[in-house]
């Protein structure tokens, strides 16, 4: 087994295996087609629905931050902190990015089997989403961390001073026939935004739109707001393509193991980091 810090393998060792495991079978081991294929003669999408098992191949890695604006050094990508906001990113120290540590030196909670939360689970690693509605609400199931959410669509409004939870309070609604927007709040600040470490502050809230171009494609962006943390809202993921799989496709496991995590850090974390 090709081991993980923390997860089922090493993002190396992932990316190599990549075009031989994952993008070709599925959890099962069976046949799978390839991600992003042409889409050619597409059924129209259907009618307030955005079910289904969707796979975002290699855009949804995002290993230098948010997809739409990554932490690349780039003066173009350099985001509207606030001054409160600046002195908190200087306490991240991500293991990716322009001011990436060693992995010994990260202290990434994700990368010690924390919850990633959101917005973080659509800014890193995001894999096959499963998405299932039912009158009430609209279920994702994530393939990284095999963790899922509820985005509430029965009219209720947001809680009054929620407890904080990692992956928030999210209440939903369709917009036009094929648009379904999403507002989360009261996550959990110990979360980071993305794998470069930004952070947020209990004010946050994060509004997703999921559009079903047709039968085959969804399209994601994520817009985040904190004016604590930035001094204006900014797009985190802009029209991110996901592509319908099978319905009998079976998603591959990719669970945090903290027994993982120690035997890479035995022989590869703490050993890059000289300790």
């Amino acid at each position: 087994m090709v081991k993980c810090a923390p997860y089922v393998f090493t993002m190396a060792a992932y990316l190599f295996f990549l075009p031989l495991t994952y993008a070709q079978v599925d959890g099962w081991g069976r046949p799978a087609p390839p991600v992003g294929r042409t889409q050619k003669g597409s059924a129209p999408a259907p009618r307030h629905d955005i079910s289904g098992t969707w796979d975002p191949g290699n855009g949804g890695v995002q290993p230098l931050g948010a997809g739409a604006i990554p932490e690349d050094g780039k003066p173009e990508h350099q985001l509207p902190y606030t001054a409160e906001g600046l002195a908190k990113l200087k306490l991240t120290k991500p293991s990716n990015g322009s001011r990436t540590v060693l992995p010994g030196d990260s202290n990434d909670p994700a990368w010690h089997c924390d919850p990633q939360g959101i917005p973080r689970e659509d800014l890193y690693e995001l894999r096959q989403t499963q998405i299932i509605q039912t009158p009430e609400k609209i279920v994702i199931l994530y393939e990284y961390g095999g963790v899922w959410r509820d985005i509430w669509t029965d009219g209720r409004d947001f809680p009054k001073n929620p407890e904080p939870k990692w992956f928030g309070y999210s209440v939903g609604k369709w917009v036009d026939d094929y648009t379904f927007v999403a507002e989360t709040i009261g996550t959990n600040e110990r979360t980071w935004i993305d794998r470069a470490g930004r952070p947020h502050s209990s004010d946050l809230k994060v509004e997703e739109t999921f559009h079903r171009v047709d039968a085959d494609t969804l399209e994601l962006s994520v817009m985040i707001e904190d004016p604590k943390m930035y001094t204006k809202p900014w797009m985190a993921l802009n029209k991110l393509k996901f592509y319908l799989r099978p319905v009998d496709f079976d998603v591959r496991e990719m669970m945090c193991s903290p027994s993982e995590l120690e035997e890479y850090d035995k022989f590869l974390g703490n050993p890059a980091s000289n300790k």
